[in-house]
């Protein structure tokens, strides 16, 4: 039973008593009778404005509670809290008993009174009475005011002052003159409705007016009774400043519902703006990975088409195209790929660090999928490029084979021209013996000749197969010629037959034989055979692609020039024949044809063929060193590409090295990490201009159809490809480094911090890989002071590798560390915001919205909430507790 009747005055400074800084009262019980005024007609409306909930009223402070009733029903109002039953009878001792129950509650809610006793408030002393109200209104109307860890009179008094703060002439330093000119009244109640005074119209020079005008206004719309008058606070030098922290706390109350709305509608705000921040994340994430994605779809067709073209110059466009594409097409989508994964990762860490859901993009625009899209995309680009490169070596062969085929069908036609008609004629059925011999012997002749030319129509035949199984696109042609070649071959080869038998059976009516003319043709016809096959082979076209074939062409050559001397004296030798013929006709006085019956072959003929071929000689030295001087241009390419690629290549894996060592050493701040790399990213880009000189020999490699380099193990491809990461790498890890300082802001992580958990990271990531496999994990947990069994590893580990890959990132890490201490808004306090926005209704409506919430938000709200289909809900109710449950996950409730 707390001591109602200890010996210290009333509200004295003594040990730790209730609200020690309000400790004020008059220890000699003396009040300033304005004073006394004001707290009376102040506290009996503050009673009366909770006693009328009940249908009771006081009209004297003193004496309505001295039987202690209506004191026990005032404490059950304010508290919410039923008391002890009270004594119905009316004499002293029953007053008694119900004052000191209610003095015990008092006591029950940790207030020390101090000489207040029941038996002053039952015999009606004004000042005990006066002390007693003014404890209960401290305890119930004020202790709970709290405004930046300050409660109570300070409390109230911090939150009179910011609420005014605005207001010209108003300065609230304490509870008493700082009200005087009633400004403070007006100010306070036009900050929360501003339509319900005119604050420019006020004058602080008019203190009644606007006293006034604050009592009626808070009486009529804030149901605030009138506790003061505003004479006795203009007539009192300093008014009571219990009375005034006492109708104050009344509109702090009164107000108190709009503040949580308020603080509620912040919350609201402040998350609707996280999500909406998001969803535009989102959005952009899905907008860049739909058009990356419609890209490579359009590309990958264009990369896949092998249709091709009939001539080289159709095909060297197509790839002068795939070099436009490399060049010009190609590297924007590289950064827009290497972009996307840079928003995918902070939006992921965004969410994360807001206590959202991860983001899961639609279907077939994850990150893995853009990956697989680009993997297909870079294997139809390969797969192209070599069916370029393969159908341009093609074409050049079929182009080489198409003009030796015309060559030397050109050839043939003219050595068979007029062939037909001379097998055809009769020329033997008028002939003499010596004639029809002579006929003979120069068909036998004609059979040497057509024998030595079945080789040129195999050759013929053999190079248009050629041309038909390399799919030559003017094959029919090619194919029509042949075809009439080898039938007018068959056709000679046929009437030769018919001839040789035509004159044979002449033979053996007529016998004379002219041996010189025939030794004449038998050897001519070889060596003129011989001459032509030299003159067609010293203009053959010729294709090589190193120094050695075209060495070993020159090498023939100069084989092929060492049998000349012998041919000129075979040519002397046949030459001497016809001379031979001419002196035994001269000496023997026959009478002779001068054109021999036995050959078309003239020695005039010989000469000019044996001059035209010492002519072709010089000339196809001339080709081929000129052919060694674009072999050996070639190999001078070829050194200058190995060259300048075994420096580029070297040095590309080295910056690797250097970067993937800088992701994971600690040097400074993290800003100063992102500076450094982002240094380093400048000199890597630079180096840009080797790799542009190293594609443009590249090209010209291309343009001399160098297909391969024994000088270098390097490829145009692979350094593109290993460019190519370097500088994703390095834009990853700028990424990365970023992530770490928005999740140390947004979560309170200082630098030591940062630097202990990279270095305890560093220690147990064994491979220097910037990720640690499970058991290097649990090891770090246990060198932490952590105990884990399988189970709660298990849980952790699915916390920070989600996706059950084995291995935990520095970024997964992090956040593991620091997510226990993060203070970040969850579900149920979002719930609670709106519960206070909707009045404690489970639901919520679109005006309550609007009202609460700026106007963008309010819809936003009101677009996704599901109507509420609960009891008592209207056709306007919105169920905000999926909505709230929806923002973060089921999981987190």
């Amino acid at each position: 039973m707390v001591d109602y009747h200890a010996s210290n005055s009333q509200y004295s400074s003594g040990p730790q008593t209730y609200m020690e800084q309000e400790n004020d009262w008059d220890r000699d019980l003396l009040l300033d009778p304005a004073w006394e005024r004001q707290q009376r007609k102040t506290f009996t409306a503050w009673c009366n404005s909770h006693l009328r909930k009940m249908g009771v009223q006081i009209e004297n402070i003193e004496e309505d509670f001295r039987d202690g009733l209506k004191l026990m029903l005032l404490l059950e109002v304010i508290s919410g809290e039923r008391l002890a039953k009270p004594e119905r009878g009316k004499m002293r001792v029953h007053f008694v008993s119900n004052v000191n129950k209610a003095l015990d509650f008092i006591a029950s809610k940790g207030v020390k009174l101090v000489s207040i006793g029941a038996e002053e408030i039952v015999d009606g002393n004004a000042k005990m009475t006066l002390g007693m109200i003014w404890t209960i209104i401290l305890r119930f109307a004020i202790q709970d005011i709290s405004v930046e860890e300050t409660s109570a009179k300070e409390g109230l008094l911090l939150w009179c002052q910011r609420k005014t703060a605005p207001y010209k002439n108003v300065n609230v330093q304490n509870f008493h003159i700082s009200w005087k000119d009633g400004l403070a009244f007006n100010a306070l109640i036009h900050r929360h409705r501003p339509e319900l005074i005119d604050y420019d119209k006020l004058r602080k020079d008019d203190p009644l007016t606007n006293l006034n005008n604050a009592f009626d206004v808070a009486e009529k719309y804030l149901d605030i009774p009138k506790m003061l008058d505003a004479e006795d606070i203009v007539g009192t030098l300093r008014p009571d400043e219990k009375a005034i922290m006492t109708y104050v706390s009344s509109f702090y109350h009164a107000f108190s519902g709009a503040q949580k709305a308020e603080t509620a509608a912040n919350r609201i705000c402040k998350v609707l703006a996280v999500n909406q921040d998001n969803e535009r994340l989102m959005e952009d994430y899905e907008k860049l990975a739909s058009q990356l994605l419609e890209w490579i779809r359009r590309t990958i067709p264009w990369l896949e088409n092998r249709a091709p073209e009939k001539t080289m110059a159709e095909m060297q466009q197509k790839l002068e195209d795939f070099r436009d594409y490399r060049r010009v097409h190609k590297p924007p989508k590289v950064q827009e790929k290497c972009q996307l994964e840079i928003s995918f990762n902070t939006l992921q860490t965004k969410l994360r660090l807001s206590n959202r859901p991860a983001f899961m993009p639609s279907e077939g625009r994850m990150v893995s999928d853009i990956n697989g899209a680009w993997q297909t995309l870079e294997g139809a680009e390969k797969g192209y490029e070599e069916w370029l490169l393969n159908e341009i070596r093609r074409l050049e062969r079929l182009d080489h084979l198409a003009e030796k085929f015309r060559q030397k069908a050109a050839i043939h036609e003219s050595w068979t021209n007029g062939k037909e008609a001379m097998l055809t004629q009769k020329d033997y059925e008028t002939a003499n013996l010596s004639e029809v011999k002579a006929l003979l012997r120069k068909h036998k002749a004609f059979e040497s000749e057509l024998t030595a030319h079945q080789d040129r129509v195999e050759q013929i035949a053999a190079i248009a197969q050629e041309l038909n199984d390399l799919d030559y696109y003017d094959s029919p042609s090619v194919n029509a010629r042949c075809q009439s070649i080898c039938e007018q071959w068959d056709m000679l080869g046929a009437l030769t037959g018919s001839r040789r038998e035509a004159l044979e059976n002449t033979e053996k009516q007529l016998e004379s034989i002219d041996e010189l003319y025939l030794e004449y043709a038998k050897r001519a016809a070889p060596f003129n055979n011989w001459m032509e096959g030299a003159m067609e082979d010293l203009q053959d076209m010729f294709i090589v692609h190193t120094n050695e074939e075209i060495e070993g062409l020159i090498a023939a050559h100069e084989q092929f020039k060492s049998t000349l001397p012998d041919a000129d004296t075979e040519r002397k030798a046949i030459q001497g024949i016809q001379e031979q013929i001419k002196t035994i006709g001269q000496s023997n006085n026959i009478k002779f044809s001068v054109t021999n019956p036995y050959t078309t072959i003239t020695p005039e003929s010989i000469d000019s063929k044996w001059e035209q071929t010492l002519q072709l000689v010089p000339q196809r030295d001339t080709a081929l060193q000129e052919e060694l001087s674009k072999q050996q241009s070639n190999n001078a390419l070829r050194c200058q590409f190995a060259s300048q690629a075994n420096v580029v290549g070297p040095w590309i894996k080295q910056k690797m090295e250097e970067i993937g060592k800088i992701s994971i050493e600690m040097n400074g701040t993290l800003e100063d990490q992102l500076t450094n790399v982002r240094d380093y990213k400048e000199s890597i880009t630079e180096y840009k201009p080797n790799m542009d000189q190293l594609e443009g020999v590249y090209k010209l490699i291309q343009e001399a159809l160098i297909f391969d380099n024994m000088y270098t193990q390097y490829t145009m491809e692979h350094l593109r490809v290993s460019w190519e990461q370097l500088l994703t790498t390095i834009a990853r890890t700028i990424s990365e480094i970023e992530n770490q300082i928005l999740t140390r802001d947004a979560k309170g992580i200082s630098q030591e911090q940062m630097y202990e958990y990279r270095a305890s990271f560093n220690h147990f990531d064994k491979k220097r890989s910037g990720q640690m496999v499970a058991d290097d994990f649990r090891a770090l947990l246990i060198s932490t002071g952590n105990s884990l069994g399988d189970v709660e590893f298990a849980r952790i580990m699915g916390i920070v590798d989600p996706n059950n890959t084995g291995a935990v990132t520095f970024q997964a890490f992090i956040d593991y560390m620091s997510r226990e201490t993060t203070d970040t808004d969850t579900a149920d306090q979002v719930i609670a915001s709106f519960r206070i926005l909707a009045g404690d209704k489970p639901f919520i409506t679109a005006d309550e919205l609007r009202r609460e919430l700026p106007a963008d938000q309010a819809e936003y709200c009101i677009a996704r909430m599901a109507p509420y289909s609960g009891p008592d809900a209207g056709p306007e109710a919105l169920d905000y507790m999926s909505f709230s449950t929806a923002l973060y996950g089921e999981s987190d409730l």
